[in-house]
């Protein structure tokens, strides 16, 4: 059992105020998931030229700036570094996958949580309530978030087999559910290039899903092809730069609910992390569909 959330703001008005509706939501999954906790927001687009790495290591002493200065006089790069507990948002002036090859080479010891131009994700074990409170989700902005509080039933308790998991840029994947397909998947997934970070089944969902995405399908083709190949009981909340997606399996064990109004959409393992929304007690609420994939995309979207 693990508890999944996701926030839509459709009216960029709503914006200023993302973390504090988030916040509580992903609180109120708390007792679903009380082994670790993990979210992601899109915000703070950078420059096309730039890209943007949520990075983690669990020494709260790590050496973030000494790291941005190697890399930058390594690629000839503008670097910025923000530390976040034990948590870096990197920016640099270079492309990520030159970024993330340096990193696996010279600090091994680093994990890249996420990167892209707009999204970060941010991943720890322990309490959600102290969680929220030490990355100051309360005060973020931005267009979405998504959000997952985990009870380990496939692989490990650690903060890197947390949730949100990213394949690709700007992409990451919420999961309450197990497949049972994953290992077989997982070799077929490698045999088209795709590498592997844990043996957790929700990073095989989130890399076919890219690759999916990554052949041309889009949000709503991707998620639609993992009904035919990935089995299992499955609900997933799916987030991208300008995208939002939703779906749970055929035959939908897993709960879920969705709400929405003029002004957001949001979505929750239960309706408890929906009550406190603005305007819910007139917005439309219902379950999701079995096997039917529910998308929202931002409008004018770069």
């Amino acid at each position: 059992m693990c508890g999944i959330v996701g926030l839509f703001l459709k009216t960029p008005s709503l914006r200023p105020q993302l973390g504090l509706h988030f916040g509580p939501m992903l609180v109120g999954m708390s007792d679903r998931g009380p082994d670790s906790t993990g979210f992601a927001v899109y915000h703070r687009p950078i420059a096309a030229n730039y890209c943007k790495l949520t990075l983690y290591n669990a020494d709260t002493a790590f050496p973030w700036s000494e790291v941005g200065t190697h890399l930058g006089a390594a690629l000839n790069a503008e670097v910025d570094v923000l530390i976040k507990a034990r948590h870096a948002i990197m920016t640099a002036g270079a492309d990520a996958d030159s970024v993330r090859a340096w990193l696996r080479e010279h600090h091994p010891e680093v994990r890249v949580m996420g990167y892209g131009r707009v999204m970060e994700v941010y991943k720890e074990m322990g309490r959600t309530a102290d969680v929220v409170e030490k990355y100051g989700v309360a005060e973020m902005e931005g267009s979405h978030a998504v959000g997952h509080t985990r009870m380990a039933t496939e692989s490990a308790v650690t903060t890197i087999h947390s949730h949100p998991f990213t394949a690709a840029a700007d992409t990451c994947l919420v999961h309450n559910g197990s497949l049972s397909n994953y290992n077989r998947l997982r070799q077929w997934l490698q045999r088209q290039g795709m590498d592997f970070e844990t043996d957790n089944d929700t990073e095989v969902a989130a890399r076919y899903f890219a690759y999916r995405l990554g052949q041309g399908a889009s949000l709503a083709e991707a998620m639609e092809a993992g009904l035919h190949d990935l089995d299992g009981f499955y609900t997933f909340t799916m987030g991208t730069k300008d995208g939002f997606a939703v779906l749970r399996d055929g035959i939908a064990c897993k709960p879920a609910v969705l709400a929405e109004t003029d002004h957001w959409v949001a979505m929750a393992s239960e309706y408890r992390s929906l009550a406190h929304l603005p305007e819910v007690e007139t917005a439309s609420i219902w379950e999701p569909k079995p096997g039917v994939v529910y998308t929202w995309a931002l409008k004018n979207a770069a």
